[in-house]
């Protein structure tokens, strides 16, 4: 189903459209798509590589207080 809207665009957007497309709706329709999926993978990465800090912190303190039990064990293993 499509829909009908009115948008307003500069000239120079409107001859640069025109100029590589064949069809301004189609055009417009894939470049908005496009453009809705790259910013969503760009939130998802920044979102990652937050959350990816804040566990960095969390597991360091974890292998700091699970260290002499593992060297305890690793030390056991060896005789």
């Amino acid at each position: 189903m499509h829909q009908r809207i009115n948008i307003t665009l500069p000239e120079k957007t409107i001859r640069l459209i025109d100029r590589v497309a064949q069809n301004r709706s189609r055009f417009i329709d894939q470049a908005v798509k496009r453009y809705i999926q790259e910013i969503g993978q760009t939130k998802l990465r920044q979102q990652l590589k937050e959350e990816s800090i804040q566990w960095a912190e969390h597991d360091l303190r974890m292998a700091e207080e699970w260290f002499p039990l593992d060297e305890e064990a690793w030390q056991q293993s060896k005789k």
